[in-house]
């Protein structure tokens, strides 16, 4: 299997790719946006086939169109109580099919915008994903106190006077960024399973922050290798297996009670 370079650049990219998507994927659990995520990869589909509609690359719209609701959405939903309201009002921003409609010169370009393509990921965009990546992890570094202490703490957080607003806008752009890497992986539709699946699992596993962020980066690391492996067996598609794999993962966590009860649990840390 490594004797071919793009199995070699897949399981590279896809594992820098990974980490960002565990890492970012816990805190937007703890945070309960996980539907943020998912809103987000519907408004960078949008983006993605208008780019391309006009001759630009799709990844650049997918992340700029992606980054724009993020803002906006951190704007609208400065108190976590009006996250929901910004959320559904980004996510009727659905121009994404109107644009995939008039665009009709490669089916192939715009299948994989919904779906990914890993294994067509090439030593530009390798480099690319690995400087977001790692911008993306120091920047969630630093925000990460801030942002546990608005997470669980939201009025005392504001009464000692973090800002909830620019909290949310900043953390919802690291979002952004992690669901644009996670676009090339898994597709628009499906980067749910990679950001959340993992996260999800190991809430219900650890009840430690600093422990449960290294269980959901290696958990979405592990599925993403392991669907890259399994489709190179069975010749059937990569991100198929890496959202069956996420599942498979979650639901057997499911076997086992968290440690300890409560979303402060993680404050321990």
């Amino acid at each position: 299997m490594f004797d071919f370079e793009f199995m070699r650049t897949a399981f590279l990219a896809g594992g820098i790719v990974a980490v960002a998507a565990g890492a970012v994927g816990f805190f937007l659990v703890l945070r309960n946006l996980a539907f943020a995520g998912h809103a987000l990869s519907h408004v960078g589909f949008a983006g993605a086939t208008g780019s391309i509609l006009i001759g630009f690359g799709a990844f650049w719209g997918l992340l700029a169109f992606s980054v724009a609701a993020a803002v906006a959405m951190g704007l609208l939903g400065d108190r976590l109580r009006h996250r929901d309201v910004a959320i559904g009002i980004v996510l009727a921003l659905g121009f994404g099919v109107l644009f995939l409609s008039l665009y009709t010169a490669s089916a192939t370009e715009a299948t994989a915008i919904l779906f990914g393509n890993l294994l067509a990921i090439g030593s530009d965009t390798f480099w690319g994903l690995l400087a977001m990546t790692v911008a993306t992890l120091l920047a969630l570094a630093v925000l990460s106190r801030p942002l546990l202490f608005a997470t669980l703490e939201p009025e005392l957080a504001e009464a000692k006077g973090v800002s909830l607003r620019l909290v949310s806008v900043l953390f919802l752009t690291i979002v952004a960024i992690a669901v644009a890497e996670a676009a090339q992986v898994v597709g628009v539709l499906l980067v749910f399973a990679l950001m959340v699946g993992p996260a999800a699992a190991a809430q219900r596993l650890v009840s430690r922050l600093g422990v449960g962020v290294a269980v959901a980066v290696l958990l979405a690391v592990l599925e993403t290798w392991g669907g890259l492996a399994l489709a190179y067996v069975t010749d059937w598609p990569t991100t198929f297996w890496i959202v069956l794999l996420s599942c498979l993962a979650y639901f057997l966590s499911l076997l086992r009670p968290v440690f300890a009860s409560g979303v402060a649990a993680p404050a321990r840390a």
